[in-house]
């Protein structure tokens, strides 16, 4: 009877507790306005009406500094508004309240002010500050709240929301930009910004410092042209243009969604999953060789999904040869022949592009594009002339004086056509077409009388040669070099050329007559698998396009010869830089250059999983099959195993399992299921490499028989993964960002596919400041391994004959 009647007594007692608890959490988080009376401390947050931002105080990643800044309200904190991003508190005792004169201020333990609106000569000191569900802070009078005083979308941050402004208030003169911070743990500004430049088409430009990384299609009166925006994306862009205000805004009807410079100079649209809780990310920018501005230089355009990248305009051919074989275009392109004003000049049309920078033009508003036509052949130094508006009745000229740079073509179609100014003897004449008629037709008639005496041939050889089927070779797309050219730059494949082998055969390193150096990969005789690899490669790596895959030149193919001609990696493997021991060339590669790594080899495998024309499963990334260029720059190299999926297809089955032991999935070794998740694993994998400078497979520790993923897995559930860093590094690394490394890894390698995160994923957690990462779960292959189980395995691995790839059994 007692006990029942504590029970009854402790009740109420319980519910008194629980509302005082309630009591206190609703004191720490204050409604959405600020008044005159009222303050927000470092404990404190401010909520907006509808819940979808917070104000308050954080402190950034590992540092020790805090500041004032706006957050959306989700699981994931993610910044958007830093108020003090110059000025940060060292200590908890800052304090946001109305000062006396009306100004919004934040203040320090001794009152001194850090921050404030500072409005000058404010007619009122009776001031309210709110923050808005659109996470927009305001100041305005009690009175009349409808007017802002002050916004924060006004001062933006590395931030662009729904319905802030980019770009020019031409009456007071401010300049709405974004600027990077500039390191994780560092919201100050750093050396990447994002601005409008006035124009009569305005163009946002992105900079590192005063240089120019890359330049935002231009408004053209109806669209946005090539700025990846997707209508299903529901997103609205648009631009306003008048005497009051230049700028660039978008709208989103739905879901959350941001626009981020990060501080690696990289702008990301990002869009917020409620169902899996996560960024995913849109568009990136620059996202391909094309968008890096001038990529090809003066007076040449760029075209992402061409074998040959860059070509130069009508009448225009390289300003060096020699430097476009290697290739380097930045020196671009000279005319052919002065132009001879005006007799007989003209136009040739250019279709769907993004027209060149407009710093060196003029425009006019009310002309028509047969006026503009004229103008521009009224002006010796015209040069190229477009429509500024494509909608309603086109009218709007904009005309070119010296060279065209930056000039584009879009992956997907455009209706801005440009019209480049060519002598006449480049012109198409009526007689010219003619003779252009009959020697088509003429040649037409020896192709086929060629190709029938190619079909005789080959039905009478048929059987006695392995080749490349015929639609794979019309799939090739890319140059053709003779074996007496590759033999030359080799020095007849001599072995001191000779730089690596691998399952497909020895790799040579040569040089060109022209002096670019390349890298030979040779399909060896007893090679079983190097056939289908070969054919495999070739196929898949023509049709890519990405600064962090390497580039194939051309192939080989005479008689039995199977060659594929790469750009030369100077650098070698990563492999050779991470697992060198310690020794001068693995201490060269610091914890920044590690980082930048990985955030390129991630760039590289989203654009094979998402962005590349065909969905590729790479299914054998390791360090080794990551080269490096001179500037350190990673490449994914090795498509001879990458298996393709076609359309909406997520998910494959294979019979055979091929792959590197310690890189592959646990569904794929043993269900032979391969996803792009197959891929995420391996760079998980690769990810804790590179933080340790241990290989998975041969890590040892004296207390457990673990491998790196279990060792990895341990140190994080104890609270100890800062041990795993490579002792090479020392304390020349950011602590931050080596757990978020590590946590990302360990997220990449967990065992069930559907918890890992896209690749999509990882790079906003890898790039995004502050980013609050879920909890990884047990990784696959982590157990303990037995003595004898790991004396086999390392005997197994050291007879292998294929020390780079291991054919494994049938899956089930």
């Amino acid at each position: 009877m007692l006990s029942v009647s504590m029970q009854f007594v402790s009740l109420p007692v319980a519910c008194y507790i629980t509302a005082i608890i309630l009591a206190l959490a609703k004191i720490s988080e204050a409604a959405e306005t600020i008044t005159r009376y009222e303050v927000i401390n470092d404990s404190m947050t401010l909520v907006s009406a509808g819940g979808k931002f917070k104000l308050g105080f954080f402190r950034p990643g590992n540092s020790e500094n805090r500041y004032l800044g706006i957050w959306f309200n989700i699981p994931t904190q993610t910044f958007v508004w830093v108020a003090n991003r110059n000025n940060p508190l060292n200590d908890s005792s800052g304090v946001l309240k109305i000062g006396d004169d009306g100004n919004l201020i934040l203040v320090g333990h001794t009152e001194s002010i850090i921050w404030s609106t500072n409005i000058q000569n404010m007619s009122s000191n009776i001031t309210i500050a709110q923050l808005l569900d659109s996470g927009n802070l305001v100041l305005s009078d009690e009175k009349t709240e409808e007017t802002y005083l002050w916004q924060s979308f006004d001062y933006p941050s590395d931030t662009l929301l729904a319905g802030m402004k980019l770009g020019w208030n031409l009456r007071t003169g401010l300049n709405r930009n974004l600027t990077s911070w500039k390191s994780a743990d560092d919201p100050s500004p750093g050396d990447f910004s994002f601005a409008v430049d006035l124009h009569e088409l305005p163009q946002p430009l992105l900079r590192r410092n005063s240089v120019e990384l890359y330049r935002a299609p231009p408004w053209d009166g109806l669209q946005i042209s090539g700025a990846g925006v997707k209508p299903n994306r529901k997103i609205k862009p648009y631009y306003i243009n008048n005497s009051e205000e230049v700028y660039y805004q978008y709208d989103v009807y739905d879901n959350l969604t941001m626009l981020v410079l990060n501080y690696s100079g990289v702008l990301q649209r990002v869009l917020w999953n409620n169902q899996s809780l996560e960024w995913l990310l849109l568009d990136v920018h620059p996202g391909d060789p094309c968008e890096s501005y001038g990529h090809c230089g003066p007076n040449a355009i760029c075209t992402v999904n061409d074998a040959q990248v860059c070509s130069c305009l009508a009448g225009y051919m390289p300003k060096s040869l020699q430097e476009w074989a290697i290739p380097l275009w930045s020196g671009g392109c000279v005319r052919k022949k002065p132009l001879n004003c005006p007799k007989g000049e003209g136009f040739k049309e250019l279709n769907g592009v993004v027209i060149p920078d407009l710093r060196q033009f003029r425009t006019n508003t009310n002309m028509t594009l047969k006026e503009c036509r004229v103008e521009c052949l009224k002006n010796c130094s015209c040069t190229a002339y477009a429509n500024s508006n494509t909608s309603g009745d086109g009218r709007g000229c904009l005309l070119w004086y010296g060279d065209l740079i930056d000039t584009r073509r879009l992956a997907q179609s455009a209706n801005q056509n440009l019209y480049i100014r060519v002598t006449a003897s480049e012109l198409d004449s009526p007689k010219k077409k003619q003779f252009v008629l009959v020697m088509v037709a003429a040649s037409v008639a020896s192709v086929l009388l060629l190709l029938a005496s190619c079909i005789i041939w080959k039905k009478r050889t048929q059987g006695t040669r392995k080749d490349i089927p015929s639609r794979d070779e019309e799939n090739l797309e890319l140059p053709i070099f003779n074996i007496d050219t590759i033999a030359e730059a080799t020095n007849n494949f001599s072995y001191s050329n000779k730089i690596g082998e691998g399952g497909f055969g020895p790799v040579y390193k040569g040089q060109l007559s022209t002096g670019q150096e390349i890298a030979v990969k040779r399909l060896s005789e007893n090679s079983k698998q190097g056939l289908n690899e070969f054919k495999n490669e070739v196929i898949l790596i023509a049709k890519l396009q990405h600064r962090n895959l390497v580039r194939l030149l051309g192939c080989c193919i005479q008689g039995e010869e199977r060659m594929l001609i790469y750009e030369y990696m100077p650098n070698g493997s990563l492999s050779s830089f991470i697992f060198a021991g310690q020794d001068s060339t693995r201490n060269s590669l610091t914890w920044r250059r590690r980082f930048d790594i990985t955030l390129g080899i991630a760039r590289g495998l989203l654009y094979l999983h998402q962005d590349s024309r065909l969905r590729i499963i790479h299914r054998d990334l390791k360090a080794s099959n990551v080269l490096l260029d001179n500037k350190m720059n990673p490449k994914i190299s090795d498509f001879g195993i990458a298996k393709t999926l076609w359309g909406d297809q997520l998910l494959a089955r294979t019979r055979t399992v091929v792959g590197t032991y310690g890189y592959m999935s646990p569904e794929y070794v043993i269900d032979g299921l391969i996803s792009v998740k197959s891929d995420v694993f391996s760079f998980g994998v690769l990810v804790l490499e590179i933080v340790s400078g241990k290989r998975n497979r041969q890590f040892r520790h004296p207390d457990h028989d673990l491998n790196l993923l279990g060792h990895a897995w341990k140190l994080w559930i104890e609270g100890k993964a800062s041990q795993l860093v490579d002792q090479s590094l020392e304390d020349s690394f950011s602590i931050s960002e080596v757990l978020k490394c590590i946590q990302v890894g360990l997220l990449c390698v967990q065992q069930h596919p559907e918890d890992r995160p896209t690749m999509s994923s990882v790079l906003l957690m890898l790039d995004r400041e502050s980013a609050m990462l879920p909890q990884p779960k047990q990784p696959g292959f982590y157990t303990e391994r037995n003595s004898d189980e790991t004396n086999d395995s390392l005997a197994r691995t050291q007879h292998s004959t294929n020390k780079i790839t291991v054919t494994l059994l049938v899956g089930r």
